[in-house]
């Protein structure tokens, strides 16, 4: 049987004493400690989530500032590219109205010199004709 002498209340007292000590000595301060990390932990995690956020709010707001660039950008294309073809255009009517002009001022001077030469045909008509009959017939003919 087990028998109970005052040894054994000296364990007891000794182990009471021995938990009560490791708990202000060990336990407490672990318990302080990782608390603490925790809530640096936690603290961090709200940073993390902070600076996430700001960070998708300046990609967000960058994105905006792209597109707005781009159809700013397309935009001016756009009127550099109308203003082209316009001008292009004038170019082109001004190059067909010279061109006309100098056309019909080419055609005005062929006129003038068919004119000139018919006139010199018609004057010479007789002696042209009197001068081929000659060559055809080896002698000279006088009308």
């Amino acid at each position: 049987m087990i028998s109970i002498d005052s040894t054994v209340l000296i364990h007891i007292i000794n182990m009471i004493v021995l938990m009560i000590v490791l708990n202000q000595i060990l336990y407490k301060p672990i318990l302080a400690i990782m608390d603490r990390r925790q809530e640096n932990m936690d603290a961090m995690t709200g940073d993390v989530e902070h600076f996430e956020q700001q960070a998708r709010d300046h990609q967000a707001l960058l994105n905006k500032k792209m597109h707005e660039a781009s159809v700013k950008a397309k935009k001016a294309l756009d009127a550099a590219k109308s203003e082209a073809e316009a001008v292009g255009a004038e170019k082109m009517a001004a190059i067909r109205l010279e061109a006309d002009s100098e056309k019909e001022r080419q055609l005005a001077e062929i006129r003038v010199s068919f004119d000139v030469a018919r006139k010199e045909l018609l004057n010479n008509i007789n002696g042209v004709a009197q001068d081929m009959a000659a060559k055809i017939l080896g002698r000279s003919v006088h009308a």
